[in-house]
């Protein structure tokens, strides 16, 4: 039997055929068969028309869903319409939920639960992280001198959790005598840290607390004196400097730095060397480097270099000299040195390594006799290792077509081992320390895959698809041996291309339950991010950011022209900025997707960079424009989803959000929802799932992220009415 809302199985219907027994025994020819009664199907939820004016210098938009924006969270109507959302999402999602409890068996089933993380050495202790069997959050731990040594609990994260229904430790210090730890957790997902202190010695958590914080702090050589960033508590924009010492009270804390520029985000930290505390301040296109010595926390802070604009730089330090990555006359950035005289003026500076059109430098590492620089070039991350004296530099190697080689944890610089993470779509994250002297590489540990994954029965290609202007785009493909370039195969496309962050090859173990169903996974390497280069990210961005939705279809359907996937079964995937690409395909490319996953997307692009209290905006312009500007407004209000919203089909959709997210607000995909649902002309599926307990990454929990996980593959399959 079929139905108008195309591709879905028969669970989703109730049959009562009355009187069906009866003809089967023998009723007369007379008796004539009663048709089966089919049960309607669960009507969406329909958000109330409030006419909202959003005015601006460029013109003024009625906005008929602005009401479901709540900044208090509290808002009955609001709140009782994602209830509605959930409950429909549930009721039309039921059949498929064996199905998803199979795969979050599958996905769960794969981990190694009782699992560890490579330990690193920093001053006298080797620090890791294990989880128990069965356990959702690590013990953080460590071992002193060797790993021989009884182990020390630094932190519970199971213990923390409890009663939580988030929780999240961000990140974790210890101080210089390694008696005490500072650490910064989360229980809302908001991602607005709190910073406890602990007595190592003692165990006992200290009664000092910072809140309000981005989870960035730094301590001073006196073990007493920490360092932190403080956020506004209403735009959540790094606004301030400030340090606390312990046993005093965090509202008497001084302010040692205040930024006024509120494009720049802040951080603050220690220097490689241990030397400095540093105040690192960045914003789309330009940075600012301030340091003071840790042996004097109540000096002042110095500035490396003013900031300009247009120039970015960072730094870091070793002996008597800071080494600088700096995109000054090198748009994919050169590395500088500068002695600690020469601080303040970049006359001085001394290239060390030249920049390159055709290799981007990421990073770097410092040690005592060698330089390892973590670079990009064909669209791939490779580490240079480079010795400071006379020597031959060299790559660290590779055997496959497509992966991802990242500097690792390497706080000792008197040392010659690197450590370095190696992984690919094949291959699971592997971590190894490489003798820079001598070249030999021991492998440390590779992420266990339980079951039956033997990483030789997939395979890994890069292939380059030409986009509408001309331009080849990467693309990073990964199925099953044995895959037929037919044109019968589904496709998973996944995509982001927003801020210069590259989508690189990575393993996920999750991801084998579409590859063992026969699916072709692919990630689009498209204009926005940086794979090939920061112009590969200018040309993604500002008045070019359609050429990353473009560039996006245009994989998909060169893909499918290779024979690569069927055309009736391509999905697509994305988040963020990348649910910015999803909701933007969905709006010019529609009939080319058999369905379209969009996690916490961005999609009401205008009115929220016209609105500076909102968190972050003003960050954001130089990615993507001030609107007050007409050539903005006018450019942006061409793509923005939300905005261009039309009377026509779309694919079957799947949208989630977090009714905490400090990132994409909830009421972006909010609105998105109850505007598609108004207009969309189609009886395709549309599924709106709320997190009503978490922020922009979802769920916390080692396992319970899988559960979405399985949701969202769930999703997928039954388009295609896979029912295993």
């Amino acid at each position: 039997m079929s139905h108008s809302i195309t591709l879905r199985p028969l669970p989703i219907f109730t049959f009562i055929a009355i009187g069906l027994l009866a003809a089967c025994a023998g009723n007369s020819a007379r008796d004539k068969p009663v048709a089966p009664v089919v049960a309607p199907l669960p009507k969406p939820p329909i958000a109330a028309l409030k006419p909202y004016e959003i005015k601006s210098p460029n013109g003024m938009r009625i906005d008929n869903y602005y009401w479901l924006r709540d900044d208090t969270r509290s808002n009955p109507d609001m709140l009782a319409y994602l209830k509605a959302e959930n409950d429909y999402y549930a009721l039309m999602s039921a059949h498929s939920k064996p199905l998803e409890d199979k795969l979050y068996g599958e996905i769960v089933g794969r981990i190694k639960q009782d699992d560890s993380s490579v330990p690193a050495r920093h001053r006298h202790f080797f620090y890791y992280t294990r989880y128990l069997e069965g356990s959702q959050y690590p013990l953080y731990a460590r071992k002193k001198d060797n790993l021989a040594a009884p182990e020390q609990i630094v932190l519970d994260g199971s213990e923390l959790a409890k009663g939580h229904d988030f929780f999240q430790i961000a990140s974790w210090q210890i101080s210089p005598n390694e008696h005490l730890l500072a650490y910064a957790d989360d229980t809302t997902g908001r991602r607005q840290y709190t910073v406890h202190f602990k007595d190592l010695d003692s165990g006992k958590i200290l009664p000092d607390e910072i809140k309000n914080t981005p989870a960035s702090m730094a301590w001073a050589d006196d073990n007493k004196t920490v360092f932190y960033v403080e956020n506004d508590p209403i735009t959540l924009l790094t606004v301030r400097v400030k340090k606390h010492v312990l046993g005093s009270s965090s509202s008497s804390d001084k302010v040692v730095y205040e930024e006024r520029d509120p494009s720049y985000y802040m951080g603050v930290g220690r220097s490689g060397d241990e030397k400095f505390v540093m105040i690192d301040e960045h914003s789309t296109l330009s940075a600012e480097v301030r340091f003071l010595p840790a042996i004097q926390p109540s000096g002042k802070f110095r500035v490396l270099l003013p900031r300009e604009h247009d120039h970015e730089y960072g730094a870091d330090h070793i002996g008597n000299h800071w080494i600088v990555r700096s995109n000054w006359n090198a748009k994919n950035f050169r590395l500088m040195q500068l002695n600690d005289a020469d601080v303040g003026s970049k006359q001085r500076w001394r290239e060390i390594v030249p920049g390159s059109d055709k290799v981007l430098i990421e990073n770097f590492a410092l040690f005592k006799n060698y330089l390892a620089i973590g670079e990009r070039s064909d669209g791939l991350q490779r580490i240079l290792i480079k010795p400071w004296k006379d020597g031959k530099e060299s790559f660290v190697k590779s055997d496959e077509a497509a992966y991802s080689a990242t500097l690792g944890n390497n706080r000792e610089q008197d040392s010659d081992l690197l450590r370095y993470d190696y992984t690919s779509l094949t291959t699971p994250n592997t971590v190894y320390d490489i003798d820079m002297q001598s070249g030999q590489r021991t492998q440390l540990k590779r992420d266990v895959v339980l079951g039956d994954f033997d990483a030789n029965n997939y395979v890994t290609e890069r292939v380059w698809a030409p986009a509408r202007d001309g331009i080849k785009v990467p693309v990073s493909l990964v199925y099953r041996r044995g895959f037929k370039k037919d044109g019968t195969a589904p496709l998973y496309q996944h995509g982001y291309g927003s801020y210069g962050i590259s989508s690189d090859p990575r393993f996920s173990a999750a991801q084998l339950s579409l590859l063992d169903r026969g699916f072709i996974v692919a990630i689009a390497h498209v204009r926005g991010g940086e794979e090939l280069g920061r112009q590969w990210y200018e040309d993604g961005k500002l008045l070019h950011k359609k050429n990353t939705f473009t560039d996006f279809i245009d994989v998909s359907e060169y893909l499918v022209a290779q024979g690569y996937a069927a055309k009736d079964k391509v999905f697509a995937v994305g988040g963020s900025a990348g649910g910015l690409l999803m909701g933007a395909i969905a709006n010019m490319a529609p009939q080319d997707y058999r369905g379209i996953v969009a996690h916490v997307p961005f999609v009401d692009v205008v009115t929220t960079m016209l609105d500076e209290s909102i968190p972050l905006t003003t960050n954001e312009f130089d990615e993507w424009g001030n609107p007050k500007q007409t050539t903005f407004y006018d450019y942006m209000l061409s793509y923005s989803p939300y905005d261009n919203v039309a009377r026509q089909a779309y694919p079957p959709l799947l949208v989630t959000t977090g009714l905490w997210d400090s990132q994409v607000q909830y009421y972006e995909p909010s609105k998105w929802v109850a505007k598609l649902r108004a207009m969309k002309t189609d009886q395709n599926p549309l599924l709106f799932k709320v997190n009503m307990e978490a922020g922009h990454g979802g769920k916390s929990g080692r396992f319970e992220r899988y559960r979405e996980t399985a949701q969202e593959y769930a999703f997928v399959l039954d388009q295609l009415q896979v029912a295993q």
